[in-house]
């Protein structure tokens, strides 16, 4: 295979997942092209793009899915996105988002469910799915039965997937990966970092607002404060540092003796994985994805007791030795969830599901769900375990 058909958007960790998964393809020299919608690339978006080998970046004036008032600018994107496949002939349409799983695509389509609206309300609010998300819903559905394979970032996102939109036997998990070089951990100084988009409710970073006072470190905010529809909300006792090109993000991460997030709702987590990378000690909340991917390398707080938040950041404040410990096994895990792994991944499943395609009865590919690629998994398990995120979500 030569070349990928990708959707990207610029408003959360789908854009970083993108560009490393397109600079690992273009080693393996495979092309891609990135169809952009949801926004304009920042200029440090864009440069960042441009450093990426053989990477074609088409930008749409498109509202996403999750967006207010997004069904005509959806008609209009479907339209887009088949006049490109037409001028690129793709051999495979990754898309990484719903909406147009089931366009006629020429090439085979895969989908990968980073997040959805109706998982994060569950793990959110928890109550039952207000009737205005059915439609939503149905369309997910749609896009999850209908493409030739699916891929979820992590174990857990992949069940809570299941009983909202029924079984999915095509479905496999691959982990995202991050490049470790670009993370190195720095000489260490006493202050907490967070990282995320501070106006999505599931990150929780309102938590650490309200416990800051209470702390003799500083802590810093590294992400929007305002989301895609102007809502937002402005911490008092953080100090914001706005979004932070990747490579501002890897000095504060790799300068930071802690990184904190008190998460509700985490299908992957790469702020968390870029964390660990640069061996801060890791506080996460305690949910389902942070445990798959981080028991052992971690504190872990109910997300609701900001006490016991407040207590795991003092206790690793006070205990040099215990923080250095939690640094060094986060990054040690971290270096599961690397770059060359997901991108060899991906490449297998490209081939499987242009193979299956060509093949004389075509059925959807996949191991069992449940059943990972190897990306990142423990030798002989075969077990693998990435990022976007609310209802006013990337």
């Amino acid at each position: 295979m030569q070349r990928v058909l990708m959707t990207a958007d610029p408003v959360g960790g789908v854009w970083d997942y993108a560009l490393e998964l397109a600079r690992g393809l273009s080693d393996l020299q495979i092309s891609t092209v990135l169809a952009v919608m949801g926004g304009r690339r920042s200029d440090a978006q864009r440069a960042a793009s441009e450093a990426v080998p053989g990477l074609l970046v088409e930008e749409g004036d498109f509202r996403l899915e999750w967006m207010r008032d997004a069904d005509i600018d959806l008609i209009e994107a479907g339209r887009w996105l088949l006049a490109l496949e037409e001028t690129h002939r793709p051999d495979i349409v990754h898309l990484n988002n719903y909406a147009h799983a089931t366009l006629p695509w020429r090439a085979p389509c895969l989908v990968v469910a980073h997040s959805c609206i109706a998982s994060w309300w569950c793990a959110v609010k928890r109550s039952p799915l207000p009737r205005d998300l059915s439609s939503y819903t149905d369309m997910v559905a749609a896009a999850l039965q209908g493409a030739n394979a699916v891929v979820a970032p992590s174990q857990s996102l992949l069940a809570a997937l299941q009983p909202l939109y029924g079984p999915l036997p095509g479905a496999r998990v691959i982990h995202n990966g991050r490049s470790a070089a670009a993370f190195p951990a720095l000489a260490k100084e006493p202050f907490v970092i967070t990282a995320g988009r501070a106006w999505d409710e599931a990150k929780n970073i309102r938590a650490l607002d309200e416990i800051a006072p209470a702390l003799p470190w500083p802590i810093y905010l590294a992400g929007d404060c305002r989301g895609p529809d102007d809502a937002g909300w402005q911490p008092c006792n953080l100090t914001p540092l706005g979004r932070l090109p990747s490579d501002d993000l890897a000095r504060w991460l790799g300068r930071a003796a802690i990184f904190a997030l008190p998460a509700h709702y985490e299908p992957f987590g790469l702020t968390a994985l870029e964390a660990a990378l640069a061996g801060c000690a890791l506080v996460l909340g305690d949910n389902p994805t942070m445990r798959e991917l981080w028991e052992g390398a971690a504190l872990f707080v109910p997300p609701d007791d900001r006490a016991q938040l407040a207590a795991a950041i003092h206790q690793l404040i006070r205990r040099p030795h215990l923080r250095d410990a939690l640094g060094a096994a986060a990054r040690a895990r971290a270096h599961r969830y690397n770059a060359p792994a997901m991108t060899q991944a991906y490449r297998g499943l490209y081939q499987e599901i242009i193979a299956d395609r060509r093949s004389p009865v075509g059925t959807r590919v996949g191991a069992p769900v449940g059943v990972g690629v190897g990306v990142g998994a423990d030798a002989g398990t075969g077990v693998g375990s990435a990022d976007i995120v609310t209802p006013a979500l990337i």
